[in-house]
């Protein structure tokens, strides 16, 4: 069974650099208080730690 991670959108994108806010779109997140499930992949890691201080996440089993 994967592994998946629930990323939730936790800081508004005011202010914040466009290629940071290109990150929040393509983890799929809209607005703020958001939630969205996504695998545990490498990539999708890679772009929660590009952005670590707007986002809240947790692994699900």
């Amino acid at each position: 069974m994967s592994k998946h991670l629930r990323i939730t959108l936790v800081k508004s994108l005011i202010g914040v650099a466009e290629k940071q806010r290109r990150i929040v779109v393509g983890l799929g997140l809209r607005h703020t208080n958001h939630s969205v499930e996504r695998l545990d992949t490498p990539e999708i890691r890679g772009m929660v730690n590009k952005i670590p201080y707007l986002l809240r996440w947790e692994e699900l089993s």
